[in-house]
């Protein structure tokens, strides 16, 4: 693993067909560089064969991760706010279509502001998620690229496949400024893919899904197809209700809340 990626030749930005909808035309053509950075496509899939693997969401807070694992699952599994790192445990989140099972990891933003004992525990649930992934969806907000964002792309292990997930590309202002930009971005590291997108949109997860395919390994599903996270019910309740309390309260409440489900009761449905 590098701690400081060195720029990666500056060649052109792999940007994945029809990149987005939001984007300009030219942003939105297939760019072809070195495919050794890149694993080959399972093309001869035998029926019988299924795929299935593990990849990690990462990024600084607030870049919309857990926005984007809960469209690409298709169900809500992880909270949202406004507030810094409000998602603080390692939560799967689990596709299956067809021989293809996706395992995606959502991680805590990376936090480099505030070196608390909290933070540095979510630092190390960041580091525990990337060390034995298939590949490594990294979301940055299109067209902007922080110190933090560099803190966390110094983190990657360049030896692994790095998607750069534009997020928010249907906020930018100027929607030519995104090619230089995508460019400018493959010139910091050897991304294997670079996908501009809104999580918002429905056809551009879908389009994150394909091309993320190749990147599964032959192999069983380590899940029932109809299973979408690892986590409790219990666990996935006291977690909304601590986004409803972030949302409802805003600055009043500290983003360190914990909520406790002290006790939980599971109706059996009644039909009339």
């Amino acid at each position: 693993m590098q701690n400081n990626p060195t720029p990666k030749g500056g060649g052109e930005p792999v940007v994945a067909q029809n990149a987005t909808t939001h984007a300009t035309p030219a942003a939105a053509e297939s760019v072809k560089t070195d495919s050794a950075n890149k694993p080959a496509p399972n093309e001869s899939m035998n029926p019988q064969t299924t795929y299935c693997g593990l990849l990690a969401i990462v990024g600084r807070p607030n870049v919309g991760k857990s926005t984007l694992l809960n469209a690409l699952v298709g169900q809500k599994v992880s909270i949202t706010s406004r507030k810094a790192q409000t998602t603080r445990h390692r939560i799967l989140g689990i596709r299956t279509q067809g021989d293809a099972q996706y395992v995606f990891v959502d991680t805590p933003g990376f936090q480099t502001e505030h070196s608390n004992a909290l933070n540095k525990n979510l630092n190390k649930t960041v580091m525990a998620a990337l060390s034995d992934v298939d590949a490594t969806l990294m979301v940055v907000e299109a067209g902007v690229f922080t110190l933090a964002d560099a803190k966390v792309l110094s983190l990657l292990d360049d030896k692994k496949p790095v998607i750069l997930v534009a997020n928010k590309v249907d906020k930018m202002h100027n929607k030519e400024e995104l090619l230089p930009w995508l460019k400018s971005m493959q010139e910091r590291f050897a991304f294997a893919q670079m996908v501009p997108l809104s999580a918002k949109n429905p056809k551009d997860i879908e389009r994150l899904l394909q091309i993320c395919r190749p990147y599964l390994p032959a192999g069983p599903f380590w899940y029932s197809p109809e299973e979408l996270t690892d986590k409790s019910e219990r666990f996935l309740v006291a977690e909304m209700v601590r986004e409803k309390l972030f949302r409802l309260t805003g600055d009043e409440l500290p983003y360190s809340c914990t909520v406790v489900v002290d006790k939980f009761d599971e109706e059996a449905s009644t039909s009339d």
